[in-house]
């Protein structure tokens, strides 16, 4: 009988300490350390979203219940609730950040994997959807990010890259922030096809991402200023109205050649006619409206995200601590999503994180 440690250790077993290691150098994070090291720290963080712990009394006294346990973590003992405090409020969170990336790399290729024979479209372009959700805070509490008069709010802005599903990117941001702001300092691909809400609508920044090979699918508001170019003749597929090469009137008058096209779509099911944005010239207008259809995942990732983990409810008040909890929310998606990805059976995100905050010291094969 193969002997086996906890299911949390072997879920920390996938994160590379050499790589962990370097980011804390890198970061200085253990710069002013006594005893408590930073992969305690992202143990205890990590127990925080896995184990759905919702204060620092429970964080600390949830792994001091399991204290013969804590050595196959790498965690000497539990850390006192003073201690988590502290650390969460001046370690950098940018290591959390780093930590991230070095798991995405690994997660991405297995996704690549796994899709690799049964993409939905035909198109070899990279698919993406760009959206920001808005976290609500208690502007009492959290006074350094006030949001309204009596609210606060900090904006998690994502990219979720639909090959499996994963956020690729990822920044953290005061309520008031707009989303447009946060979408003109990303770059992407040339080729990269881009699914955004009308919350991204800027013509100029339209104008830029064509320039840089860039494409994207949004929705067109009805009050656009616009000159209709061409008429292009419709294929007999249900729902389509119209397909249209447009020119805005702002552009012209600027001397800038910058074509899109207008696509007009009945949905049947909401009984309401859709018109569609893109700079992709030869897409099939059909699939412009699948594609648009797919931003919806993005939905489903923030709905996902605030309901299994822990990024409504806040252990700490600073800047710094909410980065560091929002983070390590994040890595613990990644880390459910890898899960999610080598499993036999077919989980569903929500029974996945369940089993595993019931399950997380059971000493079994994870992988079997």
């Amino acid at each position: 009988m193969n002997r086996v440690c906890s299911i949390f250790s072997q879920i920390l077993q996938l994160i590379s300490r050499t790589g962990f290691d370097t980011a804390v150098r890198k970061h200085k994070a253990e710069r002013h350390a006594r005893g408590f090291s930073s992969w305690g720290q992202f143990v205890a963080m990590l127990f925080c979203q896995l184990g759905g712990a919702n204060s620092l009394r429970e964080i600390c006294g949830g792994l001091a219940a399991s204290e013969g346990k804590l050595r196959h973590l790498g965690l000497p003992q539990a850390p006192a609730r003073s201690t988590l405090a502290y650390a969460n409020e001046h370690r950098p969170w940018q290591l959390y950040e780093e930590l991230f990336q070095q798991l995405l790399t690994q997660c991405r290729g297995l996704a690549v994997q796994q899709s690799a024979g049964r993409r939905k479209f035909r198109f070899k372009h990279k698919l993406i959807s760009l959206d920001a959700t808005v976290i609500d805070l208690c502007a009492s509490v959290f006074d350094w990010a006030r949001f309204r008069r009596t609210k606060g709010a900090v904006k998690l802005h994502l990219l979720l890259d639909h090959d499996g599903f994963l956020p690729c990117y990822a920044v953290i941001t005061e309520g008031k922030q707009y989303e447009i702001g946060v979408a003109r300092q990303l770059r992407y691909e040339p080729g990269t096809l881009l699914a955004i809400d009308r919350g991204y609508l800027d013509y100029g920044w339209f104008a830029d991402l064509s320039q840089q090979g860039v494409y994207f699918v949004t929705r067109m508001k009805d009050n656009a200023d616009y000159v209709v170019l061409e008429e292009r003749e419709l294929p007999h597929r249900k729902g389509l109205l119209r397909d249209q090469v447009i020119c805005f009137y702002q552009q012209a008058r600027d001397g800038q050649e910058c074509y899109f096209r207008r696509i007009e779509f009945y949905d049947e099911e909401q009984d309401r006619v859709l018109v569609f944005l893109t700079n992709h010239l030869t897409l099939a207008a059909a699939t412009v409206a699948e594609v648009y259809k797919q931003r919806w995942q993005i939905e489903l990732f923030f709905k996902a995200l605030k309901q299994n983990l822990r990024v409504k409810t806040f252990i700490g008040t600073s800047a710094n601590a909410l980065q560091t909890q929002v983070w390590a929310a994040l890595i613990a998606m990644l880390l459910i999503k890898y899960l999610q990805l080598k499993a036999s059976f077919g989980w569903s995100l929500s029974n996945l994180v369940a089993l595993l905050r019931q399950q997380l010291f059971v000493y079994r094969d994870l992988w079997v």
